[in-house]
C-alpha cells in the first residue's frame, strides 16, 4: 500500500463522522483532485480506544490490495498515512497514533443521507434508495433495469474471490450518479473471511448470509412505487441489522400483502437465506433477479401507472435542491437523460 505525505492535502472541511471514522474533504495538492481523508472518530483516539478501527484499518488495506485492479464500484484508494501522531496536521491535539486512509472522493449522491441535521431540515433523506434502487421507474438503461442490485453482486463477487464478505452495504455508504447509473461504495471497512468471523452482537457468526440479508432488507420492499412525489422522500430499512432471524421475520411478514408473485419470490429468498441453504452467490443472485423481474412485471400491470411516472420524475427533481450541491454532483448533467 503507498504511503502518503499528508502535507499534500488541504482540508476543506467536515463531510461527517460514523461509528468509526471521521471523513473529511480535502485537495491533493499534487493532482488537484478532490479526495477524502478517513480517520478514527477523535473522541476514540483522545482515549486511545481505537485499537479495533485500526485494525479494521489494516485488514482493508490488506483486502484491497489483493482485489483486482478492475474491481468495480469501490472508491479508488490513493494511500495511507504512516501511523503516527497527525495532531499538527488536523490541528487538534489528541495525542495518540493513527492511520490516514486518503481515497478519492466519490462523485454522485448518496443512496440515503445520514446527517441527522438534514432529516430535521427536511432534505428528503430517502430520495436516492427510493428512485434508482427501491423503484426504478425511468431507469437509464431499459436492458439494465436495476443496475444497484447488479453492481453490489460484482463487487461482493470481487470480494468473494479474495476470501472476504464485504458487509455494511447499508444505503449511505453507497454513492450513486443517475446520470450514468454507475455506484461506488465509500466504506470497505466491514470484511470478514468467507468462513465466517464472531459476531459481536452475539448470535451465529456473519457470514455471506449476512450480506444477502443486507441487500434484502436494504434494496428490496413489498411496497409499489408512491403515486405521490413525497412517497419518496423517507428512506426505507433506516434501522441496521440486529437480529437475523428476527429481521427475516420481519420481512417475511410484511410481504404478506404483496402481489402474489413478488410476495413468493421474496419468500422464497427468506426461506433459503433461513436455512442457510444457497450453496453460492449465483443462487442468490438467480432468485435476486428473478424477484426484480416479478417486481419489475407488478409495476408495468399498476393500473394508475402514468400518474405513478408522474410522481416518480416530481420526485426527481428534488435533487435539484440546494442540499445536493455539497456532493461532486451536478444535476443539470446527471438528470438530463432523467425522468422522460
Amino acid at each position: 500500500m503507498q504511503l502518503v505525505d499528508l502535507n499534500r492535502f488541504q482540508i476543506t472541511g467536515l463531510l461527517g463522522s460514523g461509528a468509526d471514522y471521521e471523513v473529511r474533504a480535502a485537495i491533493d495538492h499534487e493532482t488537484g483532485a478532490s479526495v477524502v481523508l478517513k480517520r478514527p472518530v477523535p473522541q476514540m483516539i483522545s482515549r486511545g480506544m481505537h485499537g479495533s478501527t485500526e485494525s479494521r484499518t489494516d485488514r482493508m488495506l490488506e483486502v484491497l490490495e489483493r482485489l483486482p485492479g478492475n474491481t468495480p464500484c469501490i472508491a479508488s484508494l490513493i494511500g495511507c498515512s504512516e501511523r503516527a501522531n497527525h495532531d499538527e496536521f488536523y490541528g487538534d491535539s489528541q495525542g495518540n497514533a493513527y492511520r490516514v486512509i486518503v481515497e478519492e472522493r466519490a462523485n454522485g449522491i448518496p443512496l440515503m443521507v445520514g446527517d441527522m441535521r438534514a432529516r430535521i431540515q427536511r432534505v428528503p433523506t430517502g430520495i436516492g434508495q427510493n428512485l434508482f434502487a427501491l423503484h426504478p421507474l425511468t431507469p437509464l438503461d431499459p436492458d439494465d433495469p436495476f443496475p444497484v442490485h447488479r453492481q453490489l453482486l460484482e463487487v461482493q463477487a470481487s470480494f468473494l474471490e479474495v476470501g472476504y464478505v464485504l458487509l455494511d452495504m447499508r444505503p449511505q455508504n453507497l454513492f450513486y450518479r443517475p446520470g450514468t447509473g454507475q455506484l461506488t461504495i465509500i466504506d470497505c471497512a466491514d470484511l470478514v473471511p468467507v468462513e465466517g468471523e464472531t459476531n459481536i452482537r452475539g448470535g451465529p457468526a456473519r457470514t455471506v448470509f449476512d450480506s444477502y440479508l443486507e441487500i434484502l432488507k436494504f434494496y428490496t420492499t413489498p411496497q409499489e412505487p408512491p403515486n405521490q412525489a413525497d412517497g419518496y422522500r423517507d428512506p426505507h430499512g433506516q434501522r441496521p441489522v440486529v437480529n437475523y432471524v428476527q429481521e427475516l421475520e420481519e420481512m417475511s411478514l410484511s410481504y404478506s400483502d404483496a402481489d402474489s408473485t413478488v410476495r413468493d419470490t421474496a419468500d422464497g429468498m427468506i426461506d433459503r437465506l433461513k436455512e442457510r441453504t444457497y450453496a453460492d452467490l449465483d443462487g442468490f443472485r438467480s432468485d435476486l433477479n428473478s424477484y426484480l423481474d416479478a417486481v419489475a412485471a407488478r409495476n408495468r400491470k399498476l393500473p394508475d401507472i402514468d400518474q405513478t411516472r408522474q410522481a416518480w420524475n416530481e420526485a426527481l427533481e428534488l435533487l435539484r435542491g440546494d442540499h445536493w450541491a455539497r456532493y461532486m454532483f451536478d444535476a443539470d448533467t446527471e438528470l438530463a437523460d432523467l425522468g422522460r
